[in-house]
């Protein structure tokens, strides 16, 4: 969703809690629920264990484009690992959730061959009232490149029959409500090939040092239960993984975080 969205919708919030200052704890109570249940299961009482981004980044760096520095974009360090799990785990089939600007799928399609990129039609963001000019830039970056399939459709109603078990990596970044999250959570989880694929969830976090626990419980709730000991978060990032592989150690997020390591950012403009 993007922030432009996100803040009509905060506005329209803040106009409700106005006329009904209950909804305010209302939302908070609903929060801490999440957190609280969450928080029963000794390893999850501060979230997910953390696996190390510089892990997954590759000796030499890694270069991260297109990125917009725009409203409604993911921070650098997710579209990062996006490129570089698909690079570390040789994907030859990607599928997202959420298309936006088409950031996130330009990254995977930069090494992995067939990309599918999942959106509401125009006609549905119409029909939702949505601005103009916000639905026209759905896949500015990703619309006319060849390895990237757009699919139209509400991943809530879907039918993802002809892609299932057949996806290396999955990103999903739809509708972030709970339930949604967890339907979306338990499509991925038909997506990925058995036994090797990789989902990554973005928006696990507030912020890369804090989590959305409406968002952890979520994910928890929609993965396998025989899975779920391969659930973690990656440092520096607003990401969650499902992560089947025993190659990086894990460790617990701690806020406030060491900046170690620090990174080198190389800017230049985008030719493509």
């Amino acid at each position: 969703m993007s922030n432009k969205r996100k803040l009509n919708k905060f506005f329209r919030a803040i106009a409700q809690v106005i006329k009904q200052p209950a909804l305010l704890n209302l939302v908070l109570d609903q929060e801490d629920d999440h957190q609280r249940e969450m928080q029963k299961i000794k390893s999850l009482e501060h979230g997910f264990p953390e696996l190390p981004f510089n892990a997954f980044l590759p000796e030499n760096g890694i270069c991260i484009e297109p990125f917009a520095f725009l409203e409604g974009g993911s921070l650098v360090t997710d579209l990062a690992l996006i490129r570089m799990m698909a690079l570390k785990i040789g994907a030859q089939r990607y599928f997202e959730i959420g298309t936006w600007r088409g950031e996130s799928v330009m990254q995977a399609a930069a090494s992995v061959p067939e990309c599918f990129t999942l959106n509401l039609s125009a006609e549905e963001m119409h029909r939702r009232n949505w601005n103009p000019q916000y639905i026209d830039l759905h896949g500015y970056y990703s619309k006319n490149n060849p390895r990237i399939i757009h699919l139209e459709g509400d991943s809530r109603t879907f039918d993802f029959s002809n892609f299932n078990g057949k996806q290396d990596l999955v990103f999903v970044d739809g509708d972030h409500h709970f339930d949604s999250v967890v339907q979306d959570t338990q499509s991925a989880f038909k997506l990925v090939t058995p036994e090797s694929g990789v989902i990554i969830w973005h928006d696990y976090g507030h912020n890369p040092e804090s989590v959305r626990w409406n968002v952890l419980h979520a994910i928890w709730k929609g993965t396998p239960e025989a899975q779920r000991k391969h659930l973690y978060t990656v440092s520096n990032t607003l990401s969650a993984v499902y992560y089947p592989y025993s190659d990086v150690p894990a460790g617990v997020r701690k806020y406030p975080a060491v900046p170690n390591p620090g990174f080198s950012v190389h800017l230049k403009k985008y030719q493509g």
